[in-house]
């Protein structure tokens, strides 16, 4: 996964390193304007005045194109007006009456101009390696080009039409041709152009440029935060005076000319654009975006790629995914405040890196522990069939559980089928199991309705503890209950099996109540979880009482005087005597039940 994310991650940021589209500009585009839109308008520079050819001037002139005479007028207006410099984002490709053309010429030539011209590109056609490359251009007359320098006045939009960029050099058949607006700037400030990888300067300081020397731009905010002036008003001799700026002649009518959508303003004419990057250009207050800010883009989409895979792959998903989110959104902040300090670092980048490796990656790593779950599931299902529910339960939650033996108070009952030997002669081996199985079932389920554990089968007996894990109350009366529905439902299951003689079967039971030491038994590799004691061992005699006086349940006063009031529910002892215990030299009083049962309580009666 690491190596996957890695190579996504590497893939994504060698195309943005190189200025290639991507998946990630689909992104970048909202997260650009977003941020855009976060720093909020500022104010432009002075220095730059677009004359607007707007709807009053349509109306006034009686229609679009202007005529050429009037555009020359509106030249002579501009320059009489003091401006230093002419940008005219109008194409002059078409001749019109000679006369007209030789007067636009002449008003072109009376101040320092740049004309637009266009590049067309074939759509879908070869990238270039280093600037644009029409496939042809849309070139003024000779004598205007005569008249004025030439730039190319396209603009790089990105997939939904909103310009990112102003290419500031263009391979044509031509040459390399500059774009309108380096030429405007370099005009207007009567310096030379240098470009180099990264940046150009025009004069003293160097304005970083993106890759293939296309000029990021920054708007300053909607339609007209640029200084603009009707044409209309200067025709009619009332402009204001534009000492030393550089006027930038274009359309702003509507529905004539080129418009783009911006993050401010939905209809933004072209010609605004164009003054944009001019006035970047002048002032340098635009975005920096180089190869170095691009390669530092790309480090660190890698390294939040394998970091966030590590995370989320080595931590627990509740703990990588969030420190993720936390990395991306921390990247996102410092994106939005570097970008409000002029530097053009990718929001998107990062998240398109990051984001999918991931998700594959949780995805992963839900699918392992998934499967892990239903190992460990297998596990504890095998482990409750070698150990008593409760206690399976408790050593999954506490692998500790007595790594140190424990003395504690415990209710032991012992019960085991008389006559079974015999029977099983006649059953066979395969149905003695099968017997065998049905009764264990019996037990185990009887048990637990009364919240006890069968720690050991051994043939048709079994030894059953109460109180040694479990938080119930009343383990003494929880046990004794638990031997009087054990003979309950013992006596009726052994009435319902085939060829079953009267007095063929029987269950016995011994309960005693007592301290017992519960230890692990065995290797480090291979235990078992023991209860031991003389209680155990009382208990198991207890149940041989049973048998030698033909009764169903012996129970030690102990485990009487430890009820708590269970013992009401059962019929009395048919007699209690003291006992002498096998293997004990003290005697103990023992009760006994012939036929234990519990009491219908709305009666009075068993």
């Amino acid at each position: 996964m690491a190596l996957a994310a890695i190579a996504w991650a590497g893939w994504l940021g060698t195309l943005h390193v190189a200025g290639q589209r991507s998946v990630v500009d689909l992104v970048e585009a909202p997260l650009t304007d977003l941020r855009l839109v976060l720093t909020g308008p500022r104010k432009a520079p002075d220095d730059v005045v677009i004359v607007a050819i707007d709807d009053a001037t349509v109306a006034a002139e009686g229609g679009y194109p202007l005529e050429r005479e009037r555009l020359a007028m509106l030249i002579q207006a501009v320059a009489a007006a003091g401006a230093r410099t002419l940008a005219l984002d109008i194409l002059l490709v078409d001749p019109a009456d000679p006369d007209a053309d030789d007067a636009l010429a002449a008003a072109l030539a009376t101040i320092p101009s740049v004309i637009a011209s266009a590049g067309q590109f074939r759509q879908g056609g070869p990238q270039a390696l280093l600037a644009p490359m029409p496939d042809s251009d849309l070139w003024p007359l000779p004598k205007f080009e005569r008249a004025a320098a030439v730039g190319l006045a396209n603009v790089a939009a990105d997939a939904g039409g909103t310009p990112r960029h102003l290419p500031l050099l263009f391979q044509t058949p031509r040459g390399l041709v500059q774009g309108f607006a380096l030429r405007a700037a370099a005009l207007h400030r009567r310096a030379e152009t240098i470009l180099s990888a990264d940046s150009v300067t025009i004069g003293d300081e160097p304005v970083p440029l993106d890759t293939r020397w296309h000029l990021p731009l920054r708007f300053f905010g909607p339609a007209r935060s640029i200084r603009t002036i009707s044409a209309q008003d200067l025709l009619a001799g009332q402009g204001p005076p534009l000492t030393g700026r550089l006027v930038v002649i274009g359309v702003t009518a509507t529905g004539v000319g080129d418009s783009f959508a911006t993050p401010f303003d939905p209809v933004t004419p072209g010609v605004e654009i164009q003054a944009t990057g001019i006035a970047q250009l002048l002032s340098g207050q635009g975005l920096a975006r180089n190869a170095a800010i691009r390669q530092a883009d790309a480090s660190l989409a890698l390294m939040l790629a394998l970091s966030g895979v590590l995370l989320v792959l080595l931590l627990p998903l509740t703990q990588g995914l969030p420190l993720v989110c936390l990395a991306l959104l921390a990247v996102l902040a410092g994106a939005v405040i570097l970008f409000a300090s002029g530097i053009w670092m990718s929001a998107a980048l990062p998240f398109v890196a990051t984001v999918p490796p991931i998700a594959v990656a949780s995805f992963v790593r839900q699918l392992h522990e998934r499967r892990q779950a239903r190992t460990v599931l297998a596990a504890e299902t095998a482990l409750r069939r070698f150990q008593p529910a409760l206690l399976a339960d408790r050593i999954a939650t506490d692998p500790g559980y007595l790594k140190q033996p424990v003395e504690q108070a415990a209710a032991v009952l012992f019960l085991d089928l008389s006559g079974f030997t015999r029977r099983s002669e006649d059953l066979g081996l395969a149905r003695t199991q099968t017997f065998l199985k049905q009764f264990h079932t019996l037990v185990v389920d009887t048990v637990a309705r009364h919240e006890g554990m069968v720690m050991n089968f051994m043939g048709d007996g079994a030894m059953v503890v109460f109180g040694i894990v479990e938080d119930a109350a009343d383990p003494a009366g929880r046990a004794f209950a638990a031997g009087v529905a054990l003979a309950d439902s013992t006596r009726d299951w052994l009435a319902e099996q085939p060829q079953a003689e009267p007095g063929d079967l029987g269950l016995r039971l011994g309960l005693h109540y007592g301290a017992v030491v519960l230890a692990r038994l065995g290797h480090d590799a291979h235990q078992q979880i023991s209860v031991s004691g003389d209680t155990v061992n009382l208990a198991s005699r207890l149940m041989e009482v049973a048998k030698a006086e033909r009764a169903v349940f012996a129970v030690s006063a102990a485990a009487i005087d430890a009820m708590e009031g269970s013992s009401e529910d059962s019929t009395p002892p048919d007699t209690v005597r003291r006992q002498r215990i096998r293997g004990h030299s003290q005697t103990i009083d023992v009760a006994l039940w012939t036929h234990p049962k519990r009491q219908d309580k709305r009666s009075g009666t068993s």
